[in-house]
């Protein structure tokens, strides 16, 4: 774990609360531009369902058969009032970091088909909030950012999860993430040295690796890093004018078009 299992607890009420503010006397019923099939109330309900899926799983040690995001208007309060959707969310989070710090980062717990350890579900839901705050964000306009070490954070959590054989076996799209002597290269341009805000991406016959670091690549996405992790979370479009893509742009679109995270979160 990257930062630590307790930090991952911390951030769960810690982007919850920044969650709230960005939403705070939003309408609810406004539709999310990057998750085009939910309201603002359902990314809400989403995100609380999932938080408090994951802290049922490791309170009771019984398995959540059915992951919250394909059913986000069953979970939270019987309508979409603001404030009663706030609480909710903001108690699902309490909860949550409160149950999986008790119990330490390895206990296991299996939301729908994935059994993991509580250190793997504390940092999929600190860094799941980080993005969907970015999808609330860009939803009423508001400025969005993200501390460098969690930003940085989340895109190696994305490259571990595709990479990991249960979620590539349920995707056949991230099966097609192959091509001998190809490579990506994402390379933050803000962040200080220590950080060592930089990937490489080496797609192989029979599929990729990672490492952070530099290497020259066949195609590379530069930029601020908040706006890398976006684009790499398909939140910002790769032609946006606040990076730039050198090299073989259609490579960097054969990837976006096929990574996108399966099951809870």
């Amino acid at each position: 774990m990257a930062l630590g299992h307790d930090r991952y607890c911390d951030e769960v009420t810690t982007q919850t609360d920044l969650l709230r503010k960005v939403v705070a006397g939003a309408d609810l019923s406004a539709t999310v531009p990057t998750t085009p099939d939910w309201t603002l109330a359902d990314l809400l309900r989403h995100i609380g369902g999932n938080l408090r899926a994951v802290e049922t799983a490791v309170r009771t040690g019984t398995t959540i058969a059915q992951p919250a995001r394909q059913v986000p208007q069953v979970a939270g309060p019987a309508d979409d009032d603001p404030e009663a959707l706030g609480a909710w969310l903001a108690e699902g989070a309490a909860r949550f970091a409160d149950t999986l710090r008790r119990a330490g980062p390895d206990v296991h717990a299996q939301v729908w088909v994935y059994p993991q350890r509580t250190g793997f579900w504390a940092r999929r839901a600190a860094l799941d909030l980080v993005v969907h705050r970015a999808d609330a964000a860009g939803a009423v306009n508001a400025d969005y950012t993200v501390a460098p070490e969690l930003a940085a954070d989340a895109v190696d959590e994305l490259l571990d999860l595709i990479s990991d054989p249960q979620v590539a076996a349920a995707s056949p799209a991230l099966q097609e993430l192959r091509g001998p002597g190809k490579s990506i290269h994402l390379h933050a341009t803000d962040t200080e040295p220590g950080l060592s805000a930089e990937w490489l991406i080496e797609l192989g016959p029979d599929g990729f690796t990672w490492r952070r670091g530099h290497g020259k690549a066949t195609v590379a996405l530069r930029g601020p890093l908040t706006d890398v992790l976006l684009v790499f979370y398909r939140r910002l479009p790769a032609d946006s004018r606040r990076v730039e893509v050198v090299g073989d742009a259609a490579l960097l679109d054969f990837w976006l078009e096929r990574v996108r995270l399966q099951g809870p979160g």
